[in-house]
């Protein structure tokens, strides 16, 4: 089943279009990754589907809905629920008060306290601490079950690793392939394209506003990415030859 479906969506900043006619679709269940270098719209894509960004063209499809002219809060209350770049948590609010917060807006469903603190057992311990007294790992554990919290059909995750300790990463990542595992949608934007490998059916190489590639991981290669990824050259799924790149 269709769960999310993203047609000709465009977003703009200002005078810069950043995302550029995307389309493609997610089913229930499945994990897509979302790939590219810095500046080529991926977060903007993100937000836009979230509502956070108003979207310029286009339309965002939720479960057949059109929900394209809806604000974030109600994008929420439909199943929609975003981590945003940085986290965003409330910082003078401990652990608990975050997830709390979002709890008072969630949707009916099976997500609450504490299956939620299942989810993220390094956050047990952790429930009455300051937001901005955590550790980088621990705040993007929080930001992500702050957004569970909400009992989302749609999972987006904005830079999942950026910025943590590779053992912070392994933390994150066991927590969240905890919730792929327990069939959750997710759409995430990673740097890591091993990481983001590791976890998603489909990747996404997003290049100058537009999708570059697009296939099941299990099809690409990590040379097609990479050549998609700087637009060195054109590389489809169904080419088994890799793409070279030379490095130095």
């Amino acid at each position: 089943m269709t769960l999310l479906e993203i047609e000709d969506l465009e977003a703009r900043h200002g005078l810069l279009n950043a995302v550029r006619g995307i389309s493609f679709v997610v089913g229930e269940g499945e994990t897509i990754a979302l790939v590219g270098a810095n500046g080529a719209g991926k977060t903007t894509m993100l937000r836009t589907i979230a509502g956070a960004h108003p979207a310029s063209g286009g339309r965002v499809l939720l479960a057949g809905e059109d929900v394209t002219g809806l604000p974030a809060h109600r994008r929420v209350a439909r199943g929609m629920a975003l981590v945003p770049e940085g986290r965003r948590l409330f910082p003078d609010m401990t652990v608990l008060e975050n997830l709390m917060v979002a709890g008072r807006r969630a949707r009916s469903g099976g997500w609450d306290l504490e299956r939620v603190l299942g989810a993220f057992p390094m956050l047990k311990t952790l429930t009455h601490k300051r937001a901005s007294d955590l550790s980088g790992g621990q705040q993007q554990a929080a930001a992500i079950a702050r957004a569970v919290m909400t009992n989302p059909r749609v999972l987006l995750i904005d830079e999942l690793s950026l910025g943590l300790s590779p053992v912070a990463v392994d933390a994150v990542y066991e927590s969240v392939t905890a919730l792929i595992e327990g069939g959750a949608t997710v759409v995430l934007v990673e740097q890591d394209l091993q990481r983001a490998m590791s976890v998603a059916s489909r990747v996404l190489c997003v290049l100058e506003g537009r999708v570059a590639l697009e296939g099941r991981t299990a099809d690409v290669t990590r040379d097609q990415i990479t050549a998609a990824y700087f637009g060195v050259k054109s590389a489809s799924p169904a080419d088994p030859r890799p793409a070279n790149l030379e490095t130095t």
